[in-house]
């Protein structure tokens, strides 16, 4: 006996009396149930697809959907949001280009960027609960029409307060991108999550390449206010595009809209190609949802904690690498630095040096780095997992921060920035994918805000060693950068869920684990940390 469901025919209760289901008898078929293969390869577990299941919940049918047609153009679309590399990036080339231009001393250069740090940091938890609250897909466009704006903004400012203010509020948007990592996990199956979240930040690393390819042709010729109007584009395509992405289901089933998220699941089951599974959805309706509270639950509290220090080191580390790869380039090697110590204070504090093509050059192979970082992570946080992912791209950058105190030719700096900044992007990639597993659906959104808000600390405090510091002493510099990524690999080791081949969870108020375990057969021996 098979039993199918007529294509876009609404399921009823089971009070109407009207199954909605219909059986067909087929002689010389065999009765017991099989793996189905899918169009990616990948067969559809029976905990997830079983047809004689009277309910079923968004993770049965996410499972059950599997990955399609529709999550390659949800893949693109969410890529042109992490595209907002461009704006970050831009950061280390519009910093010494106005300290020349407008004869500024270096701690205005630095709060400059910082100040899109502080933007940053006090958003990334209001968007959080936005996206909690409100439906991912509404947090989402709210923030990224409003990097647009102020960013194009930026361009035309006249004076240094003005340009202050205006890169500030573009951080205030910038720090609501990232929910879309939130948006697009939820409609991922299991096996390929890691993987397709890794994979979207390939976008970052390819605006981060693009920036500086466009700040060789722009520079030049244009100028920088034309560099940060042109470097909106990507933003400008995805607030084009975004109206065609759905919400969350997920979102939709914990607010109760059942309707919504049932529509939304076949319209990726129809545009997959992919059968719906059999039964009711089940509704688990929260209405305390982004609640700062959960995040300090006994069961998550040493998780957020954690999580929070390692966000810290991710973008401290990260955002002062490509600092200091500016810094360095000009020098020639961290021996340089330290040798022109006296003349620098011995000069002007306004006396500058613009980039140059070959400093462009050395920039453009350091960003590349960020795809080999994507590569390397990509092959091994599946197999080792994500905790042990993260600690090891924390061990390989402290190791490259401390080779830096030899005095070595641009030769191999260039190597040990090249390999410091794959590993480095690698863990902050590896966050991204373990964040948003980690945390219930109630919170999810929040969780990821509250850590994108603490990297912002980091990222915010970094402009003032990377370069306010390395004046007074480069190896104390690097000293700083190492040992807090050696203290970052010790937490990542000591966090006390490891998500590798789990679900996601849909309510705060169950169990870690308790709705993707109880659906599945698991050995009574197996961890359930």
């Amino acid at each position: 006996v098979v039993k199918f469901r007529r294509t876009g025919e609404s399921s009823r209760s089971e009070e109407d009396g009207i199954s909605g289901e219909h059986e067909v008898q087929i002689e010389g078929v065999r009765t017991e149930l099989e793996p189905v293969e899918l169009g990616d390869g990948a067969a559809v577990p029976k905990e997830f697809a079983n047809p004689t299941d009277d309910t079923f919940m968004v993770e049965d049918a996410v499972e059950a959907i599997g990955f399609g047609k529709f999550q390659w153009k949800l893949s693109v679309i969410t890529g042109l949001a992490w595209a907002n590399a461009m704006e970050m990036m831009i950061l280390s080339i519009l910093a010494p280009q106005l300290h020349c231009e407008w004869r500024l001393p270096s701690w205005q250069v630095a709060l400059l960027t910082s100040v899109v740090f502080v933007g940053m940091m006090s958003s990334s938890t209001l968007w959080g609960n936005i996206s909690d609250q409100y439906g991912r897909k509404t947090g989402l466009k709210i923030s990224v029409l409003w990097t647009l704006y102020y960013g194009i903004l930026s361009g035309f400012a006249p004076i240094y307060s003005w340009i202050l203010v205006l890169r500030g509020l573009v951080g205030f948007g910038i720090g609501g991108v990232p929910q879309s990592v939130t948006l697009y996990a939820e409609f991922l199956p299991m096996k390929a999550r890691a993987k397709c979240i890794l994979l979207i930040e390939v976008f970052w690393a390819l605006g981060t390449v693009f920036e500086v390819l466009l700040a060789v042709v722009v520079m030049p010729t244009l100028g920088w206010r034309w560099l940060l109007i042109l470097s909106a584009l990507p933003l400008l395509l995805f607030a084009a595009l975004c109206f065609w992405l759905p919400e969350s289901a997920r979102y939709d089933v914990l607010s109760g809209n059942q309707e919504k998220a049932l529509a939304t699941l076949k319209r990726i089951a129809t545009e997959n190609g992919a059968p719906m599974p059999l039964g009711k959805l089940v509704v688990s309706r929260q209405e305390d949802r982004g609640k700062m509270r959960d995040l300090f639950t006994p069961h998550f509290r040493w998780t957020t904690l954690l999580l929070w220090f390692i966000w810290f080191s991710n973008a401290f580390s990260y955002y002062g690498l490509v600092l200091l790869t500016t810094e360095l380039f000009q020098a020639g090697d961290v021996c340089s630095i330290s040798s022109r110590r006296q003349e620098v204070k011995a000069k002007c504090s306004l006396t500058c040096e613009y980039l140059t093509e070959e400093d462009y050059t050395d920039l453009l192979w350091t960003t590349l780095s960020e795809f080999p970082g994507v590569l390397v992570t990509l092959w091994i946080i599946d197999r080792i997992g994500r905790k042990k992912t993260m600690a090891l791209s924390f061990l390989v950058f402290s190791f490259c921060s401390l080779l830096l105190f030899l005095c070595v030719g641009r030769n191999v700096l260039t190597v040990l920035l090249f390999i410091a900044r794959a590993f480095i992007s690698g863990g902050f990639q590896a966050a991204y994918v373990y964040t948003p597993e980690v945390y219930p659906t109630a919170t999810r959104a929040l969780g990821l805000g509250t850590c994108s808000g603490m990297a912002r600390v980091g990222a915010l405090i970094t402009p003032f060693i990377a370069q306010v510091m390395l004046e007074s002493s480069v190896y104390l510099t690097l000293l700083v950068y190492s040992g807090c990524c050696l203290l970052a690999a010790l937490a990542s080791c000591f966090l006390p869920i490891e998500t590798k081949g789990r679900g996601l969870q849909e309510s705060s108020h169950k169990e870690w684990g308790q709705e993707m375990v109880g659906r599945g057969s698991h050995s009574p021996g197996e961890s359930q940390e």
